[in-house]
């Protein structure tokens, strides 16, 4: 090895380890507040403001976590919240498969602007059409229920837009072949389409449920009581201005990330693939 290879590799070698420094500080920042809030969760009230116990509990306890469930019914919150996020979790799949599949395979008038117009409708914010919603479900008379937090997220544009992007390079001679052996559209989305493009399905689940789980303006908006009330909501009514308080909606807290961080654990593999699924054409 020569003086320029050798000189090469230090370059290399002081670029790698300064990178590495860098993610493990970025890592570091991005992970503090997550750290620190699970810590918090296992102190007692008397050590919150403690300097001595900043970060580590002196005397951890599970009393917190307790206590969460004696204050408030978060089981049923998180019931609630677990019935939402699936709900949506799986009539968004349904319905992007479907609707991936006609703006692929089939043949109308006006299938361009349709589609134009399903995806024009990401660039309005929520915020933009939650008071005509809660109007218009307070005509139908379901507010306060479960079934009024998944009608409104039934369909998402930007998982149509995955499946279309999904299918663009699946051959139309297999639609056509399935076609003649009489094989019906149905039949053809759910045994055919759906097992290859798994990769995008597992992404689309898994955005579909964090957003589903972490709901919270429309629920607040629409649910009164706690038999219809999702954990977001529920978490947000033990804050108050006492310590023993705050502990336990940090405790809370904690109990509504064990769920999303095991499905973005789970997931997270199939959603990268998902996400990067279409973007190079072969």
């Amino acid at each position: 090895m020569n003086q320029i290879e050798q000189e090469y590799l230090r370059k290399k070698r002081r670029r790698d380890i300064g990178l590495l420094i860098l993610n493990i500080i970025v890592w570091l920042l991005v992970m503090f507040p997550l750290i620190y809030g699970f810590l918090m969760a296992f102190k007692p009230s008397a050590e919150l403001y403690d300097p001595n116990s900043f970060l580590f509990p002196q005397n951890p306890t599970v009393e917190n976590f307790k206590n969460v469930f004696n204050v408030a019914p978060i089981h049923i919150y998180i019931r609630n919240s677990l019935i939402v996020a699936i709900s949506i979790t799986v009539l968004q799949i349904v319905t992007s498969l479907l609707a991936g599949f006609a703006f692929r395979f089939l043949e109308f008038k006006g299938k361009g602007l349709v589609y134009a117009i399903t995806l024009s409708t990401m660039m309005i914010p929520g915020e933009a059409v939650i008071i005509s919603q809660f109007l218009m479900v307070s005509e139908w008379g379901i507010t306060d229920t479960i079934i009024v937090l998944i009608i409104p997220f039934m369909v998402s544009a930007f998982n149509i837009f995955l499946c279309v992007q999904a299918l663009e390079n699946f051959p139309y001679e297999v639609y056509e072949a399935a076609k003649i052996d009489g094989c019906s559209d149905f039949r053809f989305v759910f045994t055919i389409l759906m097992p290859l493009i798994k990769p995008t399905l597992g992404s689309m689940a898994v955005q579909s449920f964090l957003s589903g789980w972490n709901m919270y303006m429309w629920p607040l908006l629409t649910t009164n009581t706690d038999q219809s009330r999702t954990v977001q909501v529920g978490i947000s009514m033990l804050n108050s201005v006492d310590s023993q308080s705050l502990v336990l909606m940090v405790a809370g807290v904690v109990l509504c990330m064990i769920p999303s961080l095991f499905i973005f654990v789970v997931g997270a593999r199939n959603m990268v693939k998902g996400l990067t699924a279409g973007a190079v054409k072969g």
